[in-house]
């Protein structure tokens, strides 16, 4: 089976996650996009990253009704500082015989010098970056495969921004996750 695997904070899940979720899957001829929020994630800020368990729950809503996609608490439960290659590790014991796809936005290419473990990371994986708005495909590293998927201008940033400012962010994020972070007054 060709799984990919797309990591994020889900800060809160949006509908560019979802489009790219949705493309990748197509695009790679995917049969299941597992969605894998981190705990803590090692290169941002954590004080506007809403609860563990919220985010958690915003993915299961958006997701639910799509029978391709999946939601993995795996980094959550691991608490702690979320690395992929602790996580990809993890995925190659539950799916030794797959071949896993592990989706990045282009706009992580920068970091990739600071990522842990980088070299094994590639031994385990097919790396996909998708692009993403503002976040061009320039210089890739041979390892890495690139699609281009629909132009979204969705982020987390944006939502939180709408939010503060109170604005209105109901068709950034699924119907479902716009009433949960209206009902749990998140990111006020």
């Amino acid at each position: 089976m060709k799984i990919g695997i797309l990591g994020g904070t889900f800060n809160p899940v949006h509908l560019g996650h979802l489009i790219l979720a949705e493309e990748a899957r197509e695009k790679l001829g995917l049969e299941k996009i597992i969605f894998v929020p981190a705990n803590l994630p090692p290169h941002k800020d954590n004080g506007d990253i809403a609860a563990s368990s919220s985010r958690l729950r915003m993915l299961k809503l958006a997701i639910k009704g799509n029978k391709y996609f999946a939601v993995s608490d795996i980094e959550i439960k691991r608490q702690g500082r979320s690395y992929t290659i602790d996580t990809l590790k993890e995925f190659k014991r539950k799916y030794p015989a797959d071949e896993l796809y592990f989706i990045i936005g282009s706009d992580l290419l920068k970091y990739l010098d600071d990522w842990k473990d980088l070299a094994e990371i590639n031994k385990m994986v097919k790396f996909v970056a998708a692009t993403r708005p503002g976040y061009p495909l320039e210089k890739i590293p041979a390892y890495i495969q690139t699609l281009g998927i629909r132009a979204v201008d969705v982020s987390g940033f944006e939502v939180h921004r709408c939010i503060k400012e109170n604005k209105s962010f109901r068709y950034l994020v699924p119907e479902s996750v716009f009433n949960y972070i209206n009902k749990k007054w998140l990111y006020k």
